[in-house]
């Protein structure tokens, strides 16, 4: 926690950042002392006052009840009676202001913290959905998210447990150990720092022990939350494989396993709450003891033996949560380092300082040498060289890993290339910004992912305030006007998990509407009809062939009939251009294509005559 290096990435592989608790209090009031937050510092002040002004309360009370005590002690002496009921009605606005203030505190306080948790998951949010596609593939969502809760939340933690709780206590000991030292004796002063130093001592000797625990715990929790969702997320593919007994193990066992740490924290904290009230009583007979003697003697009133009593229990009570306040603490700390881990990560890809917005002049592509190579990988493009004139269309072919979807993603900028460059309009699309270059391309991928949302929302994703009515005109031109129509809910049907309540030529008939929606200069088709049966195939390359009509467009093709009209058809083999050229061309070369071709014939033959 006190290190000052980097410290390793973690299972999310995601580095803990650097510091520990100094450095996460530097970063909360770093947060706190944002533009944004500045209309919250008034009441940020206040809630500081009114707990400094609870901790006076708090430490006055006792001394009203002894006194009060005295004065009953003494007998009802002339006026005795109008000094107990003042006594008393000070005791009980003391006692009731300490306890009401911490709330008055609260209702200061929550809009700040809420305001600064939401500025951290936001800002984080943010940050992570700005990173990399690399980063994006080796990441679980579930433990992403969670950590980002976390995170937020840390701010919170620290805030309220170290701000509210331990600072004032501390204060709040300074003032009752001075009254004690003063109006009671030094004695009484001492036994209750070294309570408090002992108790404290104790607390926190346990609590670095059950941090560790709590951070295992998290850990299973963690994986066991990444693999619901994982299990939850892909229910289809589960029941296809008849997996779901298999998933109940796997939850359970992941369940097992956090249950199993959870009763270890639950033990510890058992132990720690024993020896809590082990310390406290042992300071508590300690002041009791002194005092009474001390009033035997008659060196104290019977009150003041009361009143020494109630100051200590009124100071242990903030401490009762000390080892929760300091576990969370240390945990706060770890996650907003964790967070902050995070937010120090760039993207593989980032927008050169000089980036200019993409402008268009119709749409023309070239790759010119491009070399690639995934991580971990030893196969990649190599020296893919081919031009895309503006309102063109090329079919991109070849054997499965041959390069065919890395060529797109380059065109996206997923990824940089290593070698050559990537032009759309004569521009380096590294030399121009991501957000204009992908506002520039719409993508139907084989498998449309879709929002767990209507069908409204799912094809307006790319113009959100787009009318009902331009959504049905982009919907016929996909061919889904007439399904949508026949919907009891029409464009307020929801479609389910990524879109599972829709057969598959419905869903890539609304990623194609969400694409036509785009109005993209460039149109790119990713296997868009290699999943569908035949039938459903020539509906969906209908509306393809619609959504293609005037712009640019790269399809990447399983089925060799939906590219066999395009301009130019490219063949990739292990990462190069086998060939190029038309149709006609590319059959009467032989190669490559002639055999994917006949082969895809001779099966489809065969699938007839079965039929």
């Amino acid at each position: 926690m006190t290190a000052a290096h980097h410290s390793p990435p973690d299972d999310d592989g995601i580095a803990s950042g650097n510091g520990g608790l100094g450095t996460a209090l530097m970063r909360v009031f770093h947060l706190l002392a944002r533009k944004a937050m500045k209309r919250y510092r008034p009441l940020m002040l206040l809630a500081i006052i009114v707990t400094l002004i609870g901790k006076v309360f708090a430490v006055a009370s006792p001394v009203f009840f002894g006194d009060a005590v005295n004065v009953v002690a003494k007998g009802m002496a002339e006026n005795s009676s109008s000094t107990l009921i003042a006594l008393l009605a000070y005791w009980a606005i003391s006692r009731f202001l300490a306890s009401a203030l911490p709330q008055m505190r609260t209702m200061f306080f929550a809009p700040v913290s809420q305001e600064a948790q939401r500025l951290a998951a936001v800002e984080a949010f943010a940050h992570a959905s700005n990173l990399s596609l690399q980063f994006h593939l080796t990441r679980r969502a579930g433990a992403l998210n969670r950590m980002i809760e976390r995170g937020a939340a840390a701010v919170d933690f620290l805030l309220r447990f170290l701000v509210f709780n331990i600072v004032p206590t501390l204060i709040e000991l300074a003032m009752a150990a001075s009254l004690l030292a003063v109006r009671y004796g030094a004695s009484f002063a001492l036994i209750a720092v070294l309570t408090v130093v002992a108790y404290a001592g104790f607390t926190l000797w346990i609590t670095e022990w059950r941090v560790k625990q709590r951070r295992e715990m998290n850990e299973t929790d963690s994986e066991l939350r990444a693999s619901v969702v994982d299990s939850l997320g892909n229910f289809e593919t589960v029941k296809a494989f008849a997996a779901e007994d298999r998933e109940v193990r796997k939850f359970s066992d992941n369940l097992g396993r956090f249950n199993r740490k959870y009763v270890t924290v639950v033990r510890s904290l058992s132990f720690l709450n024993a020896g809590q009230e082990l310390v406290m009583t042992t300071g508590l007979v300690a002041v009791a003891l002194v005092a009474g003697f001390a009033a035997l003697d008659g060196k104290l009133a019977v009150g003041d033996m009361a009143a020494v009593v109630l100051i200590l229990m009124n100071i242990f009570r903030p401490l009762n949560i000390l080892g929760f306040a300091w576990r969370e603490i240390k945990q706060g700390a770890v996650d907003l380092e964790k967070l902050e881990g995070l937010m120090a990560m760039q993207p593989d890809v980032a927008d050169a300082p000089d980036a200019a917005p993409l402008v268009l002049k119709g749409g023309g592509v070239t790759f010119a040498h491009v070399a690639f190579t995934h991580e971990g990988r030893n196969e990649g493009l190599k020296d893919v060289s081919f031009t895309v004139k503006p309102g063109a269309r090329i079919g991109i072919v070849g054997p499965s890993g041959a390069g065919k979807s890395t060529i797109l993603r380059l065109l996206f900028r997923f990824y940089d290339p290593k070698a050559g460059r990537v032009l759309i309009d004569g521009q380096d699309i590294r030399g121009v910004t991501q957000k204009s270059l992908r506002e520039a391309l719409a993508l139907v991928p084989q498998d449309v992912a879709l929002f767990n949302d209507t069908l409204r929302s799912n094809i307006a994703y790319a113009k959100p305030d787009a009318s009902d009515e331009e959504i049905m005109a982009v919907a016929a031109r996909a061919h889904l006007g007439d399904f949508i129509r026949a919907l009891p809910l029409g464009l307020d049907t929801r479609v389910g998990e990524r879109g599972l309540k829709l057969s598959g030529g419905e869903k890539q008939r609304v990623g194609i509407a969400r694409a036509i929606m785009k109005d993209p200069a460039i149109l790119v088709l990713d296997e868009a009809t290699s999943s569908l049966d035949s039938e459903t195939e020539r509906e969906v390359q209908d509306a393809l062939n619609d959504a293609a009509r005037g712009r640019t467009t790269i399809t990447i093709a399983h089925r060799l009939s939906t590219i066999a009209d395009a301009d130019q058809i490219v063949v990739i083999e292990q990462g190069r251009i086998a060939q190029s050229g038309t149709h006609e061309e590319l059959l009467g070369q032989g190669g490559l294509y002639a055999r994917l071709w006949q082969r895809q014939a001779e099966s489809s033959e065969s699938e007839s005559k079965t039929g």
